[in-house]
């Protein structure tokens, strides 16, 4: 799916380039972005709140404890977060940053991390304690979730059925992965940046007029 998904990225920037070639018409400019935009995110919403994944393999409140007691995250009843016990090897340090989901798993778990961090933290947190796994794990398993959700329940419903467990800690990470992905962040990076100063100069547009397509991007009334 993910190899489908790059062929169509990869013709999408191709037509733009030529559109841009051939000086097509704004409109037309505007309609490929809002795709490319669309496409991004259709997967799962950036904005949605964060929730533990429902096809977790169950664990029981006594099973989680006896977890946390031999050295996993506890849960702390005082403030009902999840906490860790050991900083070194389950705090944020223990595990990657924000690049890293952004190469595992793609812009959702990236921006799910900048707007919604100390949820992120609990989630991940909240999966080392169920699972008995180390960090990095659980942060590739909630990447994976946020990602596409159906996707990493599907997986682990076969994992259960005697499939091979999949390493969402270190997916898309050989240095082959590594550059394609650079380059494509590079690609969508440049054309936003096009389209914004596009908008901000009125390329768009004729030089009169008050919508933003005519060079009124930071005068609109809003």
């Amino acid at each position: 799916r993910r190899i489908a998904l790059q062929g169509e990225q990869v013709a999408v920037i191709y037509y733009i380039a030529t559109m841009v070639a051939l000086n097509t018409s704004s409109t037309l400019m505007m309609i490929t972005a809002l795709l490319i935009v669309c496409s991004s995110f259709a997967t799962t919403s950036a904005f949605q709140t964060i929730s533990s994944p429902t096809t977790l393999r169950r664990s029981s409140s006594l099973n989680m404890a006896a977890k946390a007691k031999g050295g996993g995250p506890r849960f702390d009843k005082t403030t009902e977060k999840w906490i860790v016990t050991d900083p070194a090897t389950q705090g944020p340090e223990a595990g990657y940053d924000l690049i890293g989901s952004l190469y595992r798993a793609g812009p959702v778990p990236f921006i799910q991390r900048v707007i919604n961090a100390e949820q992120y933290e609990q989630a991940v947190l909240k999966y080392m304690a169920a699972e008995g796994c180390d960090r990095k794990e659980a942060q590739g398993n909630m990447d994976a979730y946020f990602e596409n959700p159906q996707d990493w329940a599907y997986q682990k419903m076969q994992e259960q059925n005697g499939a091979a467990k999949k390493d969402y800690a270190n997916a898309n990470m050989d240095p082959k992965q590594i550059a394609l992905s650079t380059i494509w962040a590079g690609v969508v990076f440049w054309f936003a940046y096009y389209l914004v100063t596009g908008l901000a100069e009125g390329k768009w547009g004729k030089a009169e007029g008050t919508d933003l397509l005519h060079g009124n991007l930071w005068t609109l009334p809003f």
